[in-house]
């Protein structure tokens, strides 16, 4: 028998229908309105922006092995697996959030030991969803249907939308600062954030080859410039000044800096696999857990290691202190000498932020389209554009506020996307004996409601996710009524993953057995 074939039924899959399924994301009954009209006129261009620069016209249809890109077999492509978070983590907005332990007080020791651990666990996470991506050759939404449920993974596109919009409007505002830096103050940090943006979506409008072909050198170019700043800064950092807080204090602080960074690392898991519908189904789970788990965490790591040296070091050099008050992009070229050359590391820095705003926004694109059928039918460079327009939007309001924005924005992440986590995680190897494979998902079905789970169990335990991040989160808005109970009731300490997590977990099994057995999907 041919090995693709045979490949194709291991997982699931119907070789026989190949041929005849290239758009399957347009469901028969829209797929004449999609031919006709204005419609139609759109989805004619994307055709032909897709035979000219690769836009992908089917861009949510699921990747079947006998149409995936050969290419993407060969070890410079799967090297992207690392460098294309690499290129995503590395940036700005990372070492801006470094910052945060200094803000709360916390030692530099305690903050590193934070950091790693945290953005470990978070990259884990995001690693272990990625290895669904070269199986079932589906985005990481679609992926969700046969476990959250058909109605509540409509949830998981929307929040996807919110989240990358999010990342997004970061990597612009960072850049726009440092840009704002770069003219001493002549160029507005606004048209830093706009020349941010548009940098960003002219890679995610072309598509899944023009963000891998950036994201393979961006990275790469980033590392130096971050090795360089070590190289300038490190000896500043203050290892000698103990933290003020203590007891229950120092906890929940140390709590709440943890979930932030979790967060930062963790909320890639809902857009990972994504990036891995062209790699071969054979592709070993082992290396795409691993390159992808450490293209998260030793960038994130090494950016964020230098914000909390250089925070530290804001205790006792007082012009570092002046110039962190004018924004990071004053920072930065106060720390780095010559002068000359510190304006040329920004300039580099502030294009930092372009390899997550192009995979921000090819996501969220993804995301609309997977929201709702009549919405996949809409090509993606469209949802791209409005997309762009409300980045541009966010950043230009949130720029003067960075560090607030990260503080809130990185912590909500992390809750969702721990629920997200153990739904999918649990039904995989619970319910579908994941240890085996494939061979329990319909792969055909991904886009059909009627042989997917309807999602009252992935429902059900994702808002009672939900009400664990509400009752156990600190925020600078709100702190959970178990959030209060650590340490100062002011600020309380972090505990919302924690509760996400077992809150998930407690009430999808149940939940789940329930459904499989009454409704019998």
């Amino acid at each position: 028998m041919d090995p693709q074939r045979m490949e194709e039924e291991k997982i699931g899959g119907n070789y026989e229908d190949a041929a005849e399924t290239s758009s399957d994301e347009v469901p028969e009954h829209l797929r004449e309105t999609s031919k006709r009209g204005f419609l139609g006129t759109l989805r004619h261009y994307e055709g032909l922006l897709d035979k000219k620069l690769g836009v992908e016209a089917h861009a949510i249809a699921r990747k079947k092995p006998e149409d995936r890109d050969p290419s993407f077999a060969k070890w410079h492509n799967q090297a992207v697996m690392f460098l294309l978070w690499m290129s995503s983590t590395m940036n700005l907005s990372c070492f801006a959030t470094g910052f945060l332990g200094w803000e709360f007080g916390l030692d530099l020791r305690r903050n590193i030991v934070i950091t790693v651990f945290a953005t470990l666990l978070g990259s884990a996470v995001t690693g272990w969803c990625a290895t669904m991506g070269p199986p079932t050759g589906l985005r990481q939404v679609s992926i969700s249907r046969y476990s959250i449920g058909w109605w509540p993974a409509k949830l998981i596109a929307a929040l996807n939308v919110v989240e990358q919009v999010g990342w997004s409007s970061v990597g612009c505002i960072t850049g726009g600062l440092a840009l704002s830096a770069v003219s001493d103050g002549k160029l507005g940090s606004e048209l830093g954030v706009v020349i941010a943006a548009v940098l960003g979506f002219v890679i995610s409008f072309i598509g899944l080859r023009a963000v891998f072909t950036y994201e393979k050198f961006a990275g790469i170019v980033l590392a130096i410039v971050f090795i360089v700043m070590y190289g300038e800064t490190a000896s500043f950092g203050d290892l000698d000044t103990p933290t003020e807080l203590e007891g229950a204090v120092l906890s929940g602080t140390a709590l709440t800096l943890f979930a932030v960074v979790y967060g930062s690392s963790a909320s890639w898991c809902s857009i990972v696999s994504d990036y891995y519908v062209e790699y071969p189904v054979h592709t070993s789970k082992l290396k795409v857990f691993t390159l992808t788990t450490l293209g998260i965490c030793l960038p994130t790591c090494l950016g964020m290691i230098l914000g909390a040296i250089c925070g530290s070091a804001l205790n006792n050099k007082e012009d570092w202190l002046d110039a962190y008050d004018e924004g990071v992009g004053f920072l930065i070229q106060t720390m780095i000498h010559p002068f000359g050359f510190a304006k040329f590391l920004l300039v580099i820095l502030a294009f930092s932020g372009i390899a997550m705003n192009a995979v921000a926004l090819y996501s969220a694109g993804l995301s609309i389209q997977q929201f709702a059928r009549p919405l996949g039918i809409v090509p993606r460079f469209i949802w791209t554009s409005l997309m762009f327009v409300a980045i541009l939007l966010l950043a230009l309001v949130g720029r003067d506020q960075l560090l607030v924005f990260l503080q809130n924005f990185l912590s909500l992440l992390g809750y969702w996307n721990t629920s997200f986590f153990v739904i999918l995680a649990t039904e995989h190897y619970l319910f579908r004996r994941g240890w085996h494979g494939y061979s329990e998902y319909d792969l055909e079905a991904w886009n059909t409601p009627s042989l997917m789970p309807i999602g009252l169990a992935g429902g059900f335990a994702f808002a009672a996710g939900i009400a664990g991040c509400v009752v156990g989160m600190s925020e600078t808005w709100y702190v959970g009524v178990l959030a209060r109970m650590i340490g100062d009731p002011a600020f309380g300490g972090d505990i919302g993953n924690e509760l996400a997590f077992l809150f998930t977990l407690v009430a999808y099994i149940p939940a789940r057995w329930a459904e499989y057995k009454f409704v019998g999907r």
